[in-house]
């Protein structure tokens, strides 16, 4: 049985050993950008934070 080539999770093409599982450092840094704005999530209940410091802020003026 022979495995199937890796695709790049971004763009579908064959993944690159240099950047695996990405095809290229432009798709490695698209993904990583993803998770800095929040496209990723994994669901579950709201936090409720105790201290959130805006609110501390606002507080104090």
């Amino acid at each position: 049985m022979t495995s199937k080539p890796a695709k790049c999770p971004v763009c579908g093409k064959p993944a690159q050993a240099e950047f695996r599982p990405f095809c290229s450092k432009r798709c490695a840094d698209i993904d990583l950008g993803r998770w800095f704005s929040g496209d990723y999530r994994i669901p579950g209940a709201p936090v409720l934070i105790e201290n959130d410091e805006k609110a501390e802020r606002n507080d104090e003026r």
